[in-house]
């Protein structure tokens, strides 16, 4: 009997950066049909932004700002892990907290031995990316392992399409 090999450019751990939006949820549904295909484990992760102190207004105290986003996200997360699962996919959510989150989103890809990235990119344009930097291109800058990039369309808020695949992930 043949030994099985197994090439290294098969990915067997998917990370999907994930942070709810319309473009992440198209990011997921590619996620979801590459890690169908490959039979790998696909890992949502999604970090919530930690502000100094000095940066949130009095009004909004800091625990109960990272209390509900946390509460929020699990919540997500869990009904996306109960999607995946119910289509046959292997999927570990991971949340975190940090100021940082491209530097976040590559200390999972470290810790989990992550073999392919797919990430989304918002198309927002501006100031805001200018001077802060795109997350998407920070991970591209940063990776090591193979990256998918979907680029989707500038976000119009006038416009409600109905996603065309018929699972409701959030």
């Amino acid at each position: 009997m043949s030994e099985v090999r197994v090439f290294p450019s098969i990915p067997t751990k998917i990370l999907l950066p994930i942070d709810f939006s319309p473009s992440s949820k198209a990011a997921l549904e590619m996620a979801s049909d590459l890690a169908l295909h490959f039979h790998a484990e696909l890992f949502l992760v999604n970090v919530i932004p930690f502000f100094p102190t000095t940066t949130l207004p009095d009004f909004v105290p800091e625990e109960s700002f990272l209390k509900e986003a946390r509460t929020q996200v699990e919540k997500h997360l869990a009904k996306c892990h109960a999607v995946l699962s119910g289509k046959g996919i292997k999927a570990k959510t991971i949340l975190e907290i940090g100021n940082d989150v491209a530097g976040n989103i590559m200390e999972v890809v470290d810790r989990e031995h992550i073999d392919m990235v797919v990430i989304s990119t918002h198309g927002i344009s501006g100031w805001h990316p200018l001077i802060f930097g795109s997350i998407a291109e920070k991970v591209v800058k940063l990776v090591q392992c193979p990256l998918l990039l979907l680029r989707s369309a500038k976000p119009n808020p006038d416009l409600k399409t109905p996603s065309t695949r018929s699972m409701e992930w959030w």
